[in-house]
Formats: C-alpha cells, structure tokens, sequence
C-alpha cells in the first residue's frame, strides 16, 4: 500500500520550520522538502494551502496545515500518540502547552526576532523589547531545567521541539547564553536526541 506523499513547505533558515523538520526526523518520518522563499510564498498555489503566505506548510496526503506549533500538535496525535511527545494527562499537557505559547509569545518576540533583524530583515520589533523578552525566557528556561531536564518534565516533548531553534540561534541575534547553564545542557540534551537534525547556519 502506498503510503501518502508528505511536503514539508517552508526555508532551511526558518526556526518556525525547522521544529517541524526536527519532529519529522526525530518521529523517523519520511518527506519531500519544498523550498518556499517569499517569491513562491506569494503564489496562488502556496497561497491556496495557506491563504496568509507563512510558512511552515505540512501536506500529509489530503491534508495541508499551516503554523508550526500545530503542525507538531498534528504530528504528536497522529504518529506518536500516547507518548511523552504529547502527554494525556492533562497536567502535563498544559505544561507543553504553555511552553508552545511562549514560543509563539515571548521566544518569537525575543530571541527570534533579535535573530531575524540581525540576518534577515527589520521585524518592527524593537532590539530592547527583543532583549528584554529574551532575558525574561531564560531566565524562566533556566529555573525550569534546573528542576528537571525537559522543559516540560522528565522525557523530552513538543514542547522542546517548539523552543530548540531559536534558543540554541539566539547568539546570531546578540543574545548570549553564558549566562545559562542549565539552558545550554538543555540544547546539548536535543542535539543528542536519535535522528536530530540541525538548523544550517547560512
């Protein structure tokens, strides 16, 4: 039986679609990597997968989803249900997410965007906001994994793979990580994960 065909749409520099490229590898999951740079994202075909032009994309068969912290809640239910990816039990469950929020809140406005007005382009997004909001998430990253080695608990879950990115690239954007250990054994701790995969520097 054929299995369905699965895109991964988005850019080999994007934190927001290496998670989903990361969860793919480290779920063993095969897919086709189509590169979308805004030229293509502005197209009628991208746009008809996601009418906002963002990327990350997942078609998986039928399916296209948009947003990467979805695409990791689809792919933890789908592929990996009933494990510590995405726990069951409603407490652990709230602990990621309220780690995929921060990603989506404070990281995405902190490290993220400090690192995309240093590479990329200007985000609108202040560099003493951005500075501010990064030392608030370490600060909070490095009291949690003093407690325990994953964000959310004691086994590695989305929520790790929701924040890895832009934390371990948050130096391209001028914020250090010397001053937290406890993050940066966090950051060894993914990239000794089976099947990780890195985010390329250039």
């Amino acid at each position: 039986m054929d299995q369905p065909r699965r895109i991964l749409h988005g850019t080999r520099l994007s934190g927001h679609t290496h998670r989903v490229m990361l969860f793919l590898h480290l779920l063993g999951l095969a897919y086709e990597f189509a590169d979308s740079p805004a030229a293509v994202r502005d197209t009628p075909a991208f746009r008809r997968l996601n009418p906002l032009g963002q990327i990350p994309v997942l078609e998986d068969g039928e399916l296209a989803l948009a947003d990467s912290n979805a695409i990791l809640v689809y792919l933890a239910k789908r592929y990996a249900a009933g494990t510590n990816w995405l726990p069951e039990d409603p407490v652990q469950a709230a602990r990621v997410q309220r780690w995929l929020s921060m990603a989506a809140g404070e990281i995405a406005y902190g490290p993220a965007s400090a690192r995309i007005n240093a590479r990329f382009y200007d985000t609108g997004v202040p560099a003493a906001l951005s500075q501010r909001l990064a030392a608030r998430v370490l600060g909070a990253m490095e009291g949690e994994l003093a407690a325990h080695p994953w964000l959310a608990g004691l086994e590695p879950s989305i929520a790790d793979v929701a924040c890895y990115a832009y934390i371990a690239h948050a130096p391209e954007g001028g914020i250090e990580l010397a001053p937290y250990p406890q993050v940066r054994a966090w950051i060894a701790r993914v990239q000794a994960l089976p099947n990780f995969v890195p985010m390329p520097d250039a």
